[in-house]
């Protein structure tokens, strides 16, 4: 039984295989993450560019910097498209996947968790006598689900990849050596320096924008699938091109509502702090409000929204197949080992 199945016929209930949703999370988060990463890097270089032009301005008291500030101020004009370009030509192409290591590391767990623990709170918000799930259920599955993989894997996975994000060092210099080398390098010198829960700032907003994001993800997305099936008066799997754009549109619902909260997630998880999470939150809302406006909370939404829209029309449509291939071929299993018993014991019978 697939992860979005529709909420609108009854159907027997069924034991769902969590090995399996595990199995294919694990397969879509791989392809999402090795194609759309770019647009991530690019999205957390323009949440950090009001930072680092807040600098400036503060540098710019000195006349003899005039001219790096006003280097600095045509880059914090420049759009997604801009800086991807500057990325390149100042630290070259691969700049562009700086922070896969610890994505790669972490999406594949990430993605059988969210997946897998979806399925275990859906199954928990079902109806006793039908099985099925309502779409109040839904959401509150995402939910769960949200948070339960922002506390096991995302929060650390999402502070090494930006530390390493936010260098600007250049990837074809070999003379050009950063501070942090690699995720497990990133991971070892925050441990060191600020001790194990570093990884873990900014753990609250990362659960809430997970949470917000996975519950009008599959809510919707569920939505669609039910209609879909209802309209072609099937409840066999869709097509996948029909899966690739309901995975786009549910995707794309939960980056254009939780904008704010992933732009402070990202400035207080870039630099090492001895403030209290409540504290560091304040400073850093109110530091963004005065230094930049209330418009600095949607940065990086353009790159964020193609970020993760296709991301998750990938990780959907990957999903789905996947699912497929392996029930089917759990199935042909078990009826090759029914056959074979059955032919057995006719044998047996004969003898």
């Amino acid at each position: 039984m697939s992860s979005t199945d529709s909420v609108s016929k009854p159907a027997p209930k069924q034991k769902k295989n969590l090995a399996l949703h595990l199995l294919a999370g694990g397969f879509a988060g791989a392809c999402e993450a090795l194609t759309c990463h770019p647009l991530d890097t690019i999205k957390v270089r323009l949440q950090l560019r009001g930072e680092r032009a807040a600098a400036s301005k503060m540098i710019g008291l000195n006349a003899a910097s005039s001219q790096a500030t006003a280097a600095a101020q045509a880059r914090a004009k420049a759009n997604f498209i801009q800086v991807g370009r500057q990325i390149i030509e100042k630290e070259g192409f691969f700049s562009l996947y700086k922070g896969l290591g610890a994505v790669l590391g972490g999406i594949v767990p990430k993605m059988a968790i969210r997946f897998s623990s979806f399925e275990h709170y859906k199954e928990l918000m079902a109806d006793k006598n039908t099985g099925l799930t309502s779409s109040a259920g839904i959401f509150v599955a995402g939910l769960g689900a949200g948070i339960t993989e922002s506390v096991l894997v995302v929060t650390p996975m999402d502070v090494i990849k930006i530390r390493l994000q936010a260098q600007r060092h250049s990837m074809a210099d070999p003379l050009d050596v950063p501070k942090y080398r690699n995720a497990v390098h990133c991971a070892y010198v925050m441990i060191r320096e600020e001790g194990a829960g570093s990884l873990y700032k900014g753990v609250a907003l990362t659960a809430l924008r997970q949470s917000t994001n996975q519950a009008a993800n599959f809510t919707v997305y569920s939505f669609l699938k039910g209609k879909l099936q209802e309209m072609q008066g099937s409840d066999n799997p869709l097509p996948s091109y029909q899966t690739l754009l309901m995975g786009f549109v549910s995707g794309a619902c939960g980056p254009l509502f939780n904008a704010p909260i992933d732009v402070i997630k990202t400035r207080i998880q870039k630099n090492p702090s001895k403030e209290s999470g409540w504290v560091r939150f304040t400073n850093v809302t109110s530091g963004i409000l005065k230094n930049e406006g209330w418009t600095a909370f949607y940065k990086g939404t353009t790159p964020r929204v193609l970020r993760v829209a296709p991301g998750q029309a990938i990780t959907f449509m990957v999903y789905e197949t996947v699912y497929k291939f392996f029930t089917d071929m759990s199935k042909n299993v078990t009826v090759a080992e029914v056959e074979k018993a059955h032919l057995a014991a006719t044998e047996s019978n004969e003898q």
